[in-house]
């Protein structure tokens, strides 16, 4: 009865989370633009028009996060499979440099109440659950914050990476435990 329990809310969150995401997208304007044009990104849609790298096709895959680009790289097979928009830490706030792992933490959302912000499809790479790749903002009813998503390729985090909502559902779904993460 307990596992029921547990099933029947765990279901209830989830479309309760999705019908966040529908209201809090409905009449947003949405733009396109290319990985490389941070000046007209779509924070809904995928950083590219082509599909998502299959994961379980790359030989030695790895992620790169340049802070100076405002990007993120997944390599595989010895090249760049993919690129991501993304937005990093602000000075006030920077993002850890360094080589990390990803950690086993991840989740379809959170809400941090001393930032107030929260977001969606999060998967820590240091710090167990601190620093994370996560979509752009919501509020406390996970709802998308305009206003931040509208930053996205600009540096603008609280030191997490933020992505579109499309790319960090993909990280989120695809990335397995303990892939390389080097940000510089």
């Amino acid at each position: 009865m307990k596992k029921f329990l547990v099933f029947i809310v765990a279901i209830t969150a989830v479309c309760l989370a999705a019908f966040s995401v529908r209201n809090s997208m409905a009449g947003q304007k949405k733009t396109t633009g290319t990985p490389n044009d941070s000046s007209n990104v779509s924070w809904q849609e995928p950083s590219e028009t082509k599909a998502y790298p299959k994961w379980k096709n790359l030989s030695k895959p790895w992620i790169y996060v340049s802070i100076k680009q405002q990007k993120v790289y997944i390599h595989g097979n010895g090249k760049v499979q993919y690129i991501m928009n993304c937005s990093t830490g602000s000075k006030s706030s920077p993002t850890p440099r360094g080589t990390f792992h990803i950690q086993h933490e991840r989740g379809l959302s959170f809400y941090n109440a001393s930032s107030k912000e929260g977001a969606h499809y999060w998967v820590s790479w240091l710090g167990h659950g601190v620093y994370l790749f996560h979509s752009v903002p919501t509020n406390k009813r996970g709802q998308y914050v305009v206003s931040e998503a509208n930053k996205l390729g600009t540096p603008a985090s609280h030191g997490c990476v933020r992505l579109t909502i499309s790319d960090a559902k993909w990280m989120y779904k695809t990335v397995p435990y303990h892939t390389k993460v080097v940000v510089h």
